[in-house]
């Protein structure tokens, strides 16, 4: 199969794949603006989500403000459904915490009749197929229905969809704490005293951190909101240490231009600076680590950290230590789908230049839809975060106009899905220099930098 006929829309669905929806994995609001968009264009879909809520994802840090303002975080096709609606649309230049998205947006859109109904929680998607065939087979492929297997409370179920809108975004499978990419040596031994990015450390959490030496890893914009959270902790309970570990010699991420348009963000590197120069968070930079450890007898609460820095071994005692080393995508659910996948990133291959971190900010992505996304497996498309990969430069506009585009393509409305546009806000440079490792940020997939 030729590139031409993955990007040539079927208006007609051949009669194996008649009668099936599109399954969209994820009910986050990626996941709920490709909903609108097919509702819109009168398109059969299942929105399966693994959590016991809308955006639950989304929910676990919930406590953060995003960087950007409603007007950046409403998509424009669930806007037209939800304006038939009682809907009080947020006021366009506040900046809402994640509990708010959900709340005020992501809540509302996925109470409406024609989404509801199609929405099923608890649905754990853990692989996607094709029925009756792995990915070495390719007779009749592009004719047979996609098969999801899926976990809930009841067991383990199938089901079938004619396409498959990925959206499953990035936050449950953060990276490693360990500078080659794999869990250090002795994670289990203190997986109990680790931390998810962005913890709620002056809410439902703060017993975990008050009056404790908290070890923030990570150079990005998770870290960063963890920090200044944390000195806001110690503020309150002076016993609370901090101390942030870097592998880099800067933390280039947190970083932004002066005339970053995302004021929230652009503030931030700038106030974490000041902790530092103040003494509040002690930086240890360029320590790699490579071990984990239990404290002995009196310290058995401890978490020893040990890492390269320099020509030798330096090693942190931690009471707590948050992951803020960024996400990948979990692509163990997709081993028998055929992906082209960037080497570096891990986004599909026409889309990764676009995204780059080491030469795009989230301002300066160009606009991009279907025929970026395509895939060599048919009517299979990865989205939103977690289309970026290991890229942290992702905006909830961009996915918007992602799926806006697919759903297009889906409907067989060509020109509509080549004819992308999108306006971005201007940005900082979310990563710069050599360094390739990718952290996240408070965002609504969870987590770019510039959400």
């Amino acid at each position: 199969m030729t590139l031409i006929d993955l990007i040539t829309p079927t208006t007609t669905a051949p009669s194996r794949l008649q009668g099936l929806p599109v399954a969209i994995v994820g009910a986050g609001p990626i996941g709920l603006a490709a909903a609108a968009n097919l509702t819109e264009r009168g398109i059969d879909f299942v929105l399966l989500e693994a959590g016991d809520r809308i955006g639950a994802s989304v929910e676990q840090w919930g406590h953060t403000r995003l960087f950007s303002p409603w007007k950046h975080l409403v998509d424009p096709a669930a806007k037209r459904l939800l304006a038939e609606t009682d809907w009080v649309e947020p006021p366009a230049d506040s900046l809402p915490t994640g509990a708010e998205l959900v709340e005020q947006f992501l809540a509302p859109l996925a109470a409406l009749p024609a989404i509801a109904g199609r929405t099923r929680l608890g649905v754990d998607v853990t692989d996607i197929t094709r029925e009756g065939m792995d990915r070495t087979r390719t007779t009749g492929r592009a004719q047979t229905p996609f098969l999801l297997r899926v976990r809930t409370a009841d067991g383990v179920d199938e089901l079938t969809a004619r396409a498959v809108i990925d959206a499953s975004g990035t936050y449950l499978t953060p990276n490693s704490l360990g500078s080659s990419g794999l869990d250090p040596l002795g994670l289990p031994e203190v997986a109990d005293l680790v931390s998810h990015a962005l913890p709620d450390v002056v809410g439902r959490e703060r017993a975990a951190f008050a009056g404790r030496h908290t070890v923030v890893v990570g150079a990005g914009h998770s870290a960063a909101n963890t920090l200044l959270k944390l000195a806001t902790l110690a503020e309150q309970e002076p016993s609370t240490r901090i101390t942030w570990v870097i592998r880099n010699a800067t933390a280039a991420r947190v970083s932004t231009s002066p005339d970053d348009e995302l004021a929230a963000r652009a503030s931030i590197g700038a106030r974490v600076d000041a902790l530092v120069d103040a003494g509040r968070i002690e930086l240890v930079d360029r320590f790699e680590i490579v071990r984990l450890a239990r404290g002995l007898d009196d310290e058995a609460s401890v978490a020893r950290i040990t890492g390269r820095r320099g020509d030798g071994l330096e090693t942190i005692s931690a009471d707590r230590i948050v992951n803020a080393t960024g996400f990948r995508p979990n692509l163990e659910m997709l081993r028998e789908i055929r992906l082209e996948l960037d080497d570096i990133v891990e986004a599909p291959r026409r889309l990764a230049p676009l995204i780059d971190p080491n030469v795009h900010s989230c301002g300066t992505v160009e606009p991009h839809g279907f025929a970026e996304l395509t895939q060599p497996e048919r009517d299979f498309f990865i989205v939103g975060m977690k289309s970026y990969g290991r890229a942290p430069t992702f905006l909830l506009a961009t996915g918007y106009e992602q799926v806006r585009s697919v759903s297009a393509w889906l409907a067989g409305d060509a020109a509509a899905a080549r004819d992308v546009e999108l306006v971005l806000p201007a940005t900082g440079v979310c990563s710069t220099g050599t360094a390739a490792a990718t952290s996240g940020g408070a965002a609504a997939e969870a987590s770019g930098c510039c959400s």
